[in-house]
């Protein structure tokens, strides 16, 4: 096998690279006297569309497409794709240096685990056509010494890279999976809404607590467990996500109130030891803004921007979570739909009074016993 040493030079011509969607240059296939088509040459030639998709292989592959002018992830029903997550993909590509030529004989590939089959890494991207724009494979480690065997998908050259970066991940890594994200300040209430009844949890009058409404005669609130059921919408992330299917039966509800009048609302379905839900948001303080064309206090003005934001906010929230249904977590999902009685308990009955007797007493069923007087007393007069 021959090895032919060169100094570090990057797969990715830097006097090529571009920015945006189409965010690519040039892999060399030979460092150097020539290339496959950058990723900008290939949108000047077919168009906007120049990279339609690209995906990872192995056991977690992930697909990504071209779709309306956005990136979506075909193994999750075509779920709209993180575009900083796909941008991370094809700079760490970009960013691959290569330090020395290694062999340009296919038949070695698998040896060097750079075979489609035995890669570590790989990663395609395709043109419209579905016919290869250009790709990574990455193999082995080098016997002797630091770095990776690597090549392009296009190309049977073999190069040694110092530093190969991981290009891997799961499809979910390339979904947003923060589904809500609220200040535990900004909560006014919190509803929830199960088999076993409704209760309202919401905050005291010093906001600083959260109270369980219309408590139960004989029972008292359990302060620890509410306080997880009322910030479950401060951070609430999904594990999955699908189309909407119609073999759930959405029976529980969450509804979270906050200050600016955006409620959130999630419906709630079990299958299988897995919990699901659907998400939507409202805007229900439906006063018009006016914009006045007298001027107007900055703190009024600032006041109507919020609404207007948080108006518009719940409205992008409702479309972007319309038709998909979201898997939680288990230790999350239990703060959405625990029961009422979890949140109750038994209040602690008054101890009775002990009392203390006194050890010369006499019970009222006793009677002292009479005195006796000694028949031979003499009695001794003063």
């Amino acid at each position: 096998m021959r090895v032919m040493r060169k100094k570090n030079r990057s797969f990715i011509d830097e006097r090529q690279k571009t920015y945006g969607v189409g965010y690519c240059s040039g892999f060399y296939g030979d460092m150097g006297s020539s290339s496959v088509p950058c990723f900008k040459q290939a949108e000047d030639r077919y168009g906007q569309a120049g990279l339609s998709s690209l995906g990872t292989t192995g056991e977690d592959a992930v697909t990504l497409k071209r779709q309306q002018g956005r990136f979506v992830v075909a193994n999750k029903d075509n779920y709209p794709a993180k575009a900083s997550e796909i941008n991370n993909l094809i700079t760490k590509s970009l960013e691959i240096q290569t330090s020395e030529f290694v062999t340009d004989n296919a038949a070695n590939h698998e040896d060097l685990g750079l075979t489609e089959e035995k890669a570590n890494t790989l990663v395609k991207f395709f043109k419209p056509d579905s016919s290869l724009l250009t790709g990574v494979v990455g193999g082995k480690s080098k016997e002797l010494g630091q770095g990776t065997y690597v090549r392009l998908a296009s190309s049977d050259a073999v190069y040694v890279t110092p530093s190969m970066p991981w290009l891997g991940g799961t499809a979910m890594s390339y979904i947003e999976q923060e589904l809500v994200s609220v200040k535990r300040e900004d909560i006014v209430s919190v509803t929830v809404s199960t088999a076993g009844g409704e209760y309202t949890l919401k905050t005291t009058d010093d906001g600083k607590g959260v109270m369980l409404e219309n408590v139960p005669a004989g029972k008292k609130y359990k302060s620890s467990d509410g306080d997880s059921v009322f910030t479950a919408l401060t951070s609430l992330r999904c594990d999955d996500v699908a189309k909407s299917s119609g073999d759930l039966t959405f029976d529980k509800q969450y509804i979270c109130r906050l200050k600016d009048s955006t409620v959130y609302t999630l419906k709630i379905a079990q299958k299988d030891d897995k919990t699901y839900a659907v998400c939507e948001a409202e805007f229900t303080d439906k006063t018009p803004v006016m914009i006045g064309t007298k001027a107007e206090p900055e703190e009024e003005l600032k006041k109507k921007e919020a609404k207007l934001l948080a108006q518009e906010n719940a409205i992008v929230f409702t479309k972007k979570h319309q038709g998909w249904v979201y898997e939680i977590a288990e230790w999350k999902a239990k703060n959405l739909i625990k029961e009422l009685s979890d949140l109750i308990e038994d209040e602690e009955k008054p101890k009775e009074e002990v009392e203390v007797e006194d050890p010369n007493s006499i019970k009222p069923d006793e009677t002292a016993a009479p005195t006796i007087e000694e028949p031979n007393a003499v009695g001794i007069e003063s």
